[in-house]
């Protein structure tokens, strides 16, 4: 237990130091290989990249269930080992995988007989449809092997234990990036199975990476029990957990939704203004890498010193990560405010492009380490298991505020007017997320989980 009582003993600072640094090269190292999946793929053809490119909506909603369950077993693992209640806390992760296991089943089973009318529903040819089966019926079939370790890693996350999950993510993405090549173009003893090759090699590395995880829940942590034993708190475990990850789940949809809908303005404004923001979207992932791993980080810490009854030091780590945020950001901002002109020549060849892409770095991080600390709220709203409140926040930040303001903009000032709305945008939801840290959080702090510990 001295790793779990570290988050609740240890200096705020450093402890959060060495939570985020394995979990950043852990979101470096699958952002890496991905963009290897994705170039393997390219070689098979347009028409297998744009069948897989297809595939990325539905693969998205699965995908966010499974970052909402994480986030809601988080939630509760962490404050029933933060009141320091092991059995409990072995109930809500065996509860939770197993809540995991159905719900994606049950999705597997409805998307896997509907493939062919969705993607045609959501555009995609008849040229395309048999690729996209070929995967698709893989994915479907296996994509339990990908939710269980999402889960349990942040189930090993909340005990306080960031280098497990990251290792495991780094080596079941060598294993998908070793094997790609082998079974998409059959090189040696192995079959040339093309776009199927693609998904048997991620299924491969999500079986890797929840033997692993499992194994290590249940002899390392002591954290899985036989899921029926506790029968009569099932449906209540439940309850709890779906009450944090149903608002989680749908937060992480309404921004690609954002997104798709700010892209329908970019459109007005110009094909290279559209190339722009697309680059300086992929730019945006690699230099808020630090601020995604510290609000993963936050949400375990959160949730087991308020399971403790320290509330106060939950509310520390969010101030202190939110000063953080911002002073790390001005740093970015510099940088890239005198990388800027070198940046966009790397990213693009075009020089209207590159003019565009050169002003929004210029302009649109100066309010990163704001947007940071709205990241940082929302975590920690997920950790005190109020997730309605972050999904709330979120739909002002994105439908009331950065939606609005980038129309206005470019309805102004066109291109420049849209990037200027994006930071305007970012500024007021940092603010906002900086006024409720600082007199509003922690919220209606409950923690039936100590009382149930007693």
């Amino acid at each position: 237990m001295a790793r779990h009582n570290s988050l609740l003993t240890a200096p705020i600072g450093p402890q959060l130091v060495r939570m985020t640094g394995p979990m950043a090269l852990g979101i470096v190292a699958i952002q890496a290989f991905n963009l290897v999946d994705t170039f393997f793929i390219g070689l098979l053809g347009t028409d297998a990249l744009a069948a897989v490119s297809f595939t990325f909506p539905v693969t998205f909603m699965v995908i966010s269930l499974a970052m909402g369950l994480g986030a809601g077993l988080s939630a509760s693992l962490g404050q029933a080992l933060g009141a320091g209640n092991q059995g409990l806390a072995a109930q809500f992760t065996s509860h939770g995988l197993l809540l995991a296991l159905l719900l994606v089943s049950l999705l597997a089973i409805l998307g896997a007989a509907t493939i062919t009318p969705l993607f045609r529903w959501l555009g995609a040819g008849d040229e395309l449809l048999p690729l996209i089966r070929d995967y698709m019926q893989i994915w479907y079939l296996t994509v339990p092997l990908l939710v269980l370790p999402m889960v349990g890693n942040a189930a090993i996350r909340a005990t306080g234990d960031t280098h497990t999950p990251s290792l495991v993510m780094t080596v079941a993405g060598l294993v998908n990036g070793l094997l790609d090549p082998l079974l998409i173009f059959g090189l040696g003893p192995f079959p040339e199975l093309g776009i199927r090759g693609a998904a048997i090699a991620s299924a491969c590395s999500w079986l890797m990476a929840m033997v692993v995880g499992l194994y290590l829940l249940r002899r390392r942590e002591r954290l899985l029990v036989w899921p029926l034993t506790a029968l009569r708190q099932l449906p209540g475990h439940w309850r709890q957990l779906l009450h944090v990850a149903i608002p989680a789940s749908f937060t992480n949809m309404l921004n690609p939704v954002a997104t798709a809908l700010l892209l329908t303005v970019l459109a007005g404004l110009g094909t290279e203004v559209v190339a722009a923001y697309g680059a300086a979207s992929r730019i945006e992932a690699l230099v808020m890498i630090v601020m995604m791993a510290l609000s993963s980080v936050l949400a375990p810490f959160i949730s087991q010193n308020t399971g403790a009854g320290l509330h106060e030091r939950s509310r520390q780590a969010l101030l202190l990560a939110m000063r953080f945020a911002v002073g790390f950001q001005l740093l970015v901002f510099g940088a890239l405010w005198l990388l800027a002109p070198l940046v966009a020549r790397l990213f693009t060849d075009s020089p209207e492009v590159a003019r565009h892409l050169e002003f929004y770095l210029r302009l649109v991080p100066l309010g990163y380490g704001l947007q940071g600390c709205f990241m940082l709220l929302a975590s920690a709203l997920n950790g005190l298991r109020v997730s309605g409140i972050s999904l709330l926040l979120n739909g002002i930040r994105l439908f009331g505020l950065l939606l609005p303001l980038a129309w206005l903009g470019a309805g102004w000032a066109g291109e420049a007017g849209l990037f200027a709305g994006i930071l305007l945008a970012n500024i007021l939801a940092g603010l906002l997320a900086c006024l409720f840290a600082w007199q509003r959080f922690p919220w209606r702090i409950n923690h039936p989980l100590a009382e149930k510990s007693a």
